[in-house]
């Protein structure tokens, strides 16, 4: 369509990734049905190569236009380097074909092109920050300070952390604790500059107990030989970096101690060594634990096997700007958490609508009170957990939000 407004949308984060597919593509749906001309370049992993083909038919039914890249990870610093480089010289092209009003950045690096674009072709510029990139990737251990490159690569991105708040025309923060947070900072221009807190949204169609096929939740539970009657915590997700395993693992410890036949159900693609050496070091019988690799399509049936569901997360400051998608993922499916304080809207969302038990210390005093309280936590409202899941984390309202930016920053 014609009238369509030409926009750009660049993400360092591939759409063959379940990040991309979740939290990308879900939102560009949207914003293409409410007249929105998108050009979506993006760096897909090598090792995606096959799902290509599938997402770019799925993203032509969008109306969308998807240029991928090939990320290149070898060698550090200069295959990044190398990657600004190509977007930069395919942007410039695309530009003159195209003429773009608005460019959205997802996160840090491609935000360099957003703000090159600005200053150059006045493009209406959106920095969807996504985390506080620079100290992340400090908390995380990936850059040591120690170490003099990576010193300087950080001061680089801290300073155009500063640019980028105070060029954007507007700005996205996961959370409000991380709007605050930005609110506060005296170096970045025309405070208070606009933000909207959008949190990582959940596709609640999705994610919903009522969708799942009883018979084929009968076939796992004996492919997992996982009894009727078995008390099952489950995780959801990545390990590593920032989601704590020996911590969870020592919970789940504690958790044996009064349900001795509870299974301890991992869905996640990380390898099952990982899992089971941590799970000898702690002494937890390997036969409690179950290790599930799913698609995007397969995880709701997973998560409904779960009595309940754990994430403990790093309380370190670069995480007061996470939103774990799991956390409304888990959420519409009405199964009560046990998570930590310390990360995000976290504490906010848990309080709000009485979805689960927030733990404040990694101690086996605090789990041994989370499982004393465990009857309490089973017999939380489901139903007000899903609506917390509905009201906070909605897809549709996550649209809703980024039309109005870029409705704003077009007047």
């Amino acid at each position: 369509m014609t009238n369509k407004i030409p926009t750009l949308f660049l993400s360092y984060d591939g759409m063959t990734d379940p990040l991309g597919q979740s939290q990308v593509l879900p939102y560009l749906a949207g914003l293409s049905e409410n007249g929105y001309d998108i050009t979506l370049l993006s760096f897909e992993k090598q090792e995606n190569e096959g799902k290509v083909n599938h997402i770019k038919s799925m993203i032509s039914t969008y109306g969308i236009n998807w240029i991928p890249f090939t990320y290149t990870k070898q060698p550090p610093v200069f295959s990044t380097l190398f990657d600004i480089w190509q977007l930069k010289k395919k942007v410039k092209k695309l530009h003159r074909e195209k003429s773009f009003k608005i460019v959205h950045c997802r996160s840090y690096i491609t935000a360099l092109i957003g703000l090159w674009l600005k200053k150059n072709y006045s493009i209406k510029f959106i920095f969807d920050m996504r985390g506080f990139f620079p100290d992340e990737r400090v908390d995380g251990g990936i850059w040591n300070l120690g170490n003099p490159v990576f010193k300087r690569i950080y001061n680089f991105f801290k300073k155009k952390e500063i640019e980028y708040f105070s060029e954007a025309d507007y700005s996205i923060s996961l959370t409000h604790s991380g709007e605050k947070i930005i609110h506060s900072w005296n170096e970045v221009n025309n405070q208070p500059i606009p933000i909207k807190v959008i949190p990582c949204c959940v596709d609640t169609n999705h994610f919903r107990q009522e969708n799942i096929c009883i018979s084929k939740r009968k076939k796992l539970q004996e492919e997992l030989r996982i009894s009727d009657n078995s008390f099952v915590l489950s995780y959801l997700g990545s390990i590593g970096t920032w989601y704590m395993l020996p911590e969870m693992m020592a919970f789940f410890k504690r958790l044996l101690l009064k349900k001795k036949d509870a299974v301890f159900l991992f869905i996640t693609a990380e390898s099952p060594e990982k899992i089971y050496v941590e799970a000898q070091k702690l002494g937890v019988p390997k036969e409690h634990i179950k290790i599930k690799k799913a698609e995007r399509e397969g995880v709701p049936l997973l998560l409904s096997l779960s009595s309940l569901s754990i994430f403990f997360i790093k309380p370190v400051f670069s995480k007061k700007a996470s939103s774990p998608t799991k956390q409304g993922e888990i959420m519409n499916m009405g199964i009560p958490l046990i998570c930590n304080s310390g990360v995000g809207d976290t504490d906010y969302v848990v309080e709000k609508y009485k979805s689960g038990y927030l733990v404040d210390e990694f101690s086996d005093d605090c789990y041994d009170h989370a499982v004393e309280k465990l009857d309490q936590i089973l017999n939380l409202d489901k139903s007000r957990i899903i609506e917390g899941a509905e009201e906070f984390y909605s897809l549709s309202k996550g649209v809703e939000n980024y039309s109005h930016i870029y409705r704003e920053v077009l007047l």
